[in-house]
């Protein structure tokens, strides 16, 4: 690591806000939007461990992506909570390495599980007499540790690149958390492209899952419309919707995030986009799974009953 690297103790994380009531309202809207993740996201995961009709391919890949949306938005929220309310920036040299490390390591794991996800409704729709051979326990067991690993070990090769590089630019990150671009801006040294293009080849891979994703949804919608009747048609689209709707959200605002052109780059734009990519989807994935997903809402609303 780099003397001018090594030699900065903190850094200054992005203020919302200057007056001490615009501070206190970040504080309320953060942690409204923190608890709500937090209840949509445990009430999912208690219901499909104590739920035995829940335990199937589907129901278990939900789960670990409600485990990441925990993780992402936990990373995330709570400093930038306690900044506001204590009227402070600094976040340590070490809290921003481990900030960015689990941020990093929750995101490309979430989006990897995301293309196994689209993977699961293909095989259900479109093979399902295949769907118990393709999709066991173990083979699920399999691909679930597989997305986390990937994610893991992304995550070290961009945490160390990006740390390894000589900061010259001062300390202050232009964002609410310790993000990989904001963090590269502080380098003026050509060193940075090392790290530019990882950034690009991983836009380039999540490009091919995505390609994946649209591909599997394509072959999804054309066999559900052929199935004759209407319950069936709405029950297949119900499982399928809410998961394409969620990777539209999460990939668009992440992708826009890394890769926009330096032509339209504002502070505002960068935190707006930041927000939805970091803060939205583990706040609202709750709610979309189990808007129009039946069979989640009754094994939800069975478990409330039983708790009450």
């Amino acid at each position: 690591m780099s003397n001018s690297s090594s030699s900065i103790s903190q850094f200054l994380l992005l203020a919302f806000a200057d007056t001490r009531e615009l501070q206190l309202l970040h504080f309320c809207l953060f942690l409204g939007i923190y608890l709500a993740a937090l209840l949509g996201n445990g009430h999912i995961i208690i219901t499909i461990a104590c739920d035995h009709r829940l335990h199937t391919p589907m129901y278990f890949f939900l789960l670990n992506l409600s485990l990441l949306d925990l993780g992402c938005i936990s990373t995330t929220v709570p400093k930038a909570m306690a900044n506001s309310l204590w009227d402070t920036r600094a976040i340590s040299y070490t809290g921003c390495v481990a900030q960015l490390f689990l941020f990093t390591f929750l995101f490309s794991t979430e989006y990897c599980l995301l293309t196994v996800m689209a993977y699961d409704r293909y095989v259900a729709i479109c093979h399902p007499l295949h769907y118990g051979t393709l999709l066991g326990s173990r083979a699920c067991v399999h691909m679930a540790a597989a997305a986390w690993a990937s994610g893991f070990l992304n995550a070290v090769l961009h945490t160390a690149n990006t740390f390894s590089l000589p900061l010259f630019q001062g300390n202050a990150v232009d964002q609410f958390f310790c993000e990989i671009p904001q963090i590269l801006k502080l380098s003026c040294s050509d060193a940075y492209l090392v790290e530019t293009g990882f950034i690009l080849f991983n836009v380039c891979l999540d490009f091919g899952f995505f390609v994946f994703i649209v591909v599997s949804y394509v072959q999804i919608f054309r066999a559900v419309l052929r199935i004759p009747s209407q319950q069936g048609r709405h029950k297949a689209f119900s499982t399928c919707l809410p998961h394409l709707a969620v990777v539209s959200l999460f990939l668009i605002s992440a992708v826009f995030a890394n890769v926009k052109p330096p032509s339209i780059s504002s502070l505002f734009l960068d935190l707006v986009v930041a927000f939805l990519y970091s803060v939205v989807p583990p706040a609202v994935n709750p709610f979309i799974y189990s808007m129009r997903n039946q069979e989640l809402k009754d094994a939800m609303w069975k478990l409330r009953t039983r708790c009450l």
